[in-house]
């Protein structure tokens, strides 16, 4: 297969497994139940910054899997890839924003990781990260506040 379907598919089975755990993991009555902080976006915002995101994210994996040297990368990426799909069960599914927590951190951590390991080899892959650290930051201050809260 040629460069260009791979990144494709890389990015689309991304984005689908994003949306498939956000469908998954509704907020629901719950969520709307907790305490937030007044910097608590609007709930229809989550849906399209996660859709872009999670495009990022693929684009990422695609450029790295073609690196050479890349196993540390991907190992860091696998790592941020499960800590990614365990937050929204977490928080969401055992409506548990201390759980949350406890996954979140080490998430950013790892996403920190994979743009700092990615910087010189592929300075592209790392890039896609930063709005993904911005976004996982915001939202471990969000997570952070709503334990804090509650």
């Amino acid at each position: 297969m040629n460069k260009t379907l791979i990144f494709f598919i890389f990015i689309l089975a991304s984005v689908a497994i994003g949306a498939l755990s956000g469908l998954s993991n509704q907020p629901g009555e719950w969520y709307q139940s907790l305490n937030k902080p007044f910097f608590n976006p609007p709930n229809w915002v989550f849906g399209p910054v996660w859709t872009v995101l999670y495009g990022m994210i693929g684009g990422a994996l695609a450029a790295t899997w073609y690196d050479e040297n890349n196993r540390r990368r991907l190992q860091i990426f696998a790592i941020q890839a499960v800590l990614n799909l365990a937050w929204s069960p977490a928080f969401f599914g055992l409506q548990n924003p201390k759980l949350g927590l406890v996954i979140i951190v080490p998430l950013l951590i790892s996403i920190l990781l994979f743009i700092a390991a990615s910087w010189r080899p592929n300075r592209w892959a790392a890039w896609l990260f930063v709005p993904y650290a911005f976004w996982v930051g915001f939202a471990t201050l969000l997570n952070l506040a709503i334990v804090l809260l509650n």
